[in-house]
């Protein structure tokens, strides 16, 4: 490439994301990451696209939602532009219902959704399906805004768009145009207040797939377990939330008791095998938002890190509206996303 608009460092969802983004709108991009495509936290497994309850609603909800909308046609237009299957469905998500107050607030969620949700998605109430593919109990929530996709394979579709558009992937290269920082937990560490507080650290999470077929139906979620379905006739399971840990990538009986306790939530699953092991390191600002904006004190800089367990999800508009801001001097993020909120 003769000359550089913009240089991505990190090549997970953030920084991928970003790169085409600007690269679809005709920016020159080179995405620089020595460890390789989704080597990350992005690389993982499970790919649970959830949103917030609909309740004591903010912009960075609102944002969230506007993200799992445009989620589809998004996604689409990667698979058009690379050839890559990101795996990308909205089969929404199943949740219990274990006591009488919990049904309560599902009933008062129920109609906020009806407003905040603006027609374009449910949350409603009904029987458990008598299939048994449920998260326990007589009657579960229904969400149709919660979608899945394939995180390793939603990486490798944005570096093939990105490089169908003109761009680069690369290990190592200098510095050029536009600077976007997306190196995950690693880099939370290079940004630092004026008192040299870290913006955030990273979270251990470990998950697992298992071999069993239940394509097309939707994820399940209970106890902070999610359980999701995948195109390949797989399911996915995860993750653990570790803030001690010794080696990054390394599974142990963490994992084994959420495989335990899938199996225990969902019978379906007592007799699948376990067909991959996965752990990996997620970054988490310290406000637990995203960061994403102009890098304070550093001109031509720019951060879209710490996204933790909801990086996927926003990750569409996140890289729009990160395009706007770089390209056309538009600044649509919300301050709580804002790298400053969380210095």
């Amino acid at each position: 490439m003769a000359s550089v608009d913009a240089t991505v460092r990190g090549a997970g969802v953030a920084g991928l994301s970003a790169a085409w983004a600007l690269a679809r709108r005709g920016a020159r991009v080179r995405v620089v990451d020595p460890r390789g495509v989704g080597a990350g936290a992005s690389g993982g497994v499970v790919g649970a696209l959830a949103p917030h309850a609909p309740e004591r609603w903010t912009e960075t909800k609102a944002f969230q939602r506007n993200a799992l909308l445009m989620a589809g046609g998004w996604w689409a237009g990667v698979a058009r532009a690379g050839g890559g299957d990101p795996g990308y469905a909205r089969d929404g998500r199943l949740q219990p219902v274990p006591d009488t107050e919990a049904r309560a607030r599902a009933l008062e969620r129920a109609e906020a959704a009806r407003d905040l949700w603006r027609g374009e998605a449910t949350w409603t109430l009904e029987p458990a399906p008598e299939d048994g593919w449920s998260p326990g109990g007589a009657e579960v929530i229904r969400d149709t805004l919660s979608a899945r996709l394939h995180p390793a394979r939603a990486c490798a579709a944005l570096a093939a768009a990105v490089r169908a558009a003109g761009g680069e992937v690369v290990a190592e290269a200098e510095d050029a145009g536009a600077v976007i920082h997306a190196t995950g937990w690693r880099g939370l560490h290079t940004y630092a207040n004026d008192a040299g507080r870290p913006s955030g650290t990273g979270i251990k999470g470990q998950a697992a797939v298992l071999g069993l077929d239940r394509r097309g139906l939707p994820q399940l979620y209970a106890g902070g377990l999610h359980v999701v379905p995948h195109a390949d006739g797989t399911v996915a399971i995860g993750s653990t939330t570790e803030r001690d840990w010794d080696e990054e990538a390394a599974t142990d009986a963490a994992l084994d008791d959420v495989v335990a306790r899938a199996r225990a939530l969902v019978p379906a699953l007592a007799d699948a095998p376990v067909l991959h092991r996965w752990a990996g390191v997620r970054p988490r600002a310290r406000t637990r938002a995203p960061m994403l904006g102009a890098w304070p004190g550093r001109p031509g800089h720019w951060i879209a890190n710490g996204g933790f367990k909801i990086g996927f999800a926003v990750a569409p508009l996140a890289a729009e509206r990160l395009a706007d801001l770089i390209l056309d001097g538009r600044d649509a993020i919300p301050a709580g996303f804002r790298p400053e909120a969380s210095l």
